[in-house]
């Protein structure tokens, strides 16, 4: 891992120097291109040298110990203090080992949620719409933009489908997480007899693919426009500002009328179409790859039950995890945090247990 660390490090002061050039400063788009490649090194850098200075430190309190050996009380010190600076270079070098691993290249890119309701008639409409309004509230945490694309609605007034795209920093490295089929146990608002249910609801969540990710032929479009059955009022049914967009090869069709603007709609659902055929793309190249690979956490199976939302008991399961996690309505209002975190530092733990196999034994930062 050093000589890693080491090319970072020149890299880093390389690109540094570069910035305070004055030849370069002439050139705004070249600054900024500079800037956030370094921008991308300077946490394993920071880090680095951080691991640099407890080395240094750790290896002069022990040459001390031997101008000790007359002083126990110094001696005494001398070995406290050099296990204290150990213990913190161990922990230094594994937090460097994290951010040494590879990068999801879709983890800064802005997010196409979609949530259906499953199993459980009109209770699975209302609970994916308190899954929406979870991730709503989450997305506004977190100071990020969601936009509603297309939506329908259950006639006890739930949410029978819903996609919207959440534009922020960090998106779809965080809610990538929540793709899969979540569960709900609790009575529902229509059971006069106070029987709990068991409802689901299935949550996608697709990084959102620009231009130059995938290209569609415009020839394999079928573009219609139709009343809008949204809010609007009569001018919206009667100008026919709603978009239906098919993909003709792969038979995708995308619906969008929540704008009052057909343009509007139309960009809407082809960038709903683009996200969708990217996303079937991973998915084969994915299935290609070997079991333990395709069994990391946050791969995106539609089919595997991922959490459980028990009432009665104020309980949430991840059967990920396989931990459990309370205060079922402060999550439900968006405090998502710490189940992310969780499943963040075990996908981490995970890859690092790969990096480990592959390479037979993981090269470490020695001491």
């Amino acid at each position: 891992m050093i000589p890693e660390l080491q090319a970072i490090e020149d890299k880093y002061r390389r690109l540094t120097a570069e910035l305070s050039d004055p030849a370069i400063a002439a050139n705004p788009q070249k600054i900024r291109e500079l800037a956030k490649e370094r921008a991308e090194l300077e946490p394993v850098y920071r880090k680095y040298q951080e691991w640099k200075r407890v080395r240094k430190d750790r290896d002069e309190t022990r040459s001390l110990l031997a101008d000790a050996a007359a002083d126990p009380e110094l001696r005494r010190l001398a070995e406290g203090e050099v296990e204290t600076l150990g213990a913190r270079e161990d922990a230094l070098a594994a937090e460097l080992r994290t951010l040494l691993l590879p990068k999801d290249p879709n983890d800064q890119k802005n997010v196409l949620l979609e949530i259906r309701a499953g199993a459980g008639g009109d209770e699975a409409s209302l609970f994916a719409q308190d899954l929406f309004r979870m991730y709503s509230r989450f997305a506004e945490r977190k100071g990020w933009k969601l936009e509603v694309v297309d939506t329908s609605l259950s006639p006890v007034g739930g949410i029978k489908e819903a996609i919207a795209e959440i534009r922020g920093a960090g998106a779809y490295a965080l809610l990538k997480y929540e793709s899969g089929v979540h569960r709900v146990q609790r009575v529902p608002r229509t059971e006069a007899a106070g029987r709990i249910h068991t409802s689901t609801a299935t949550v996608a969540v697709l990084p959102e693919a620009e231009e130059i990710d995938l290209k569609i032929d415009p020839k394999d479009l079928k573009i219609e426009a139709f009343g809008s059955s949204g809010p609007g009022g009569q001018n919206v049914n009667r100008n026919y500002t709603a978009i239906r967009v098919t993909h003709k090869p792969s038979g995708l069709v995308v619906s969008c009328q929540d704008e009052k603007s057909q343009h509007r709609n139309k960009e809407k659902a082809l960038r709903v179409l683009r996200s969708r055929l990217l996303d079937i793309a991973e998915r084969e190249r994915q299935a290609k790859i070997a079991d333990h690979r395709r069994s990391q956490v946050g791969t995106g199976e539609r089919s595997e039950k991922i959490r459980t939302y028990n009432f009665p008991q104020s309980r949430i399961t991840d059967h990920r995890l396989n931990e459990n996690f309370h205060n079922i309505e402060v999550v439900l209002d968006g405090a998502l945090d710490e189940v992310l975190d969780h499943l963040i530092r075990q996908a981490q733990a995970q890859a690092l247990g790969e990096t480990a196999s592959e390479g037979g034994q993981a090269k470490d930062v020695g001491r």
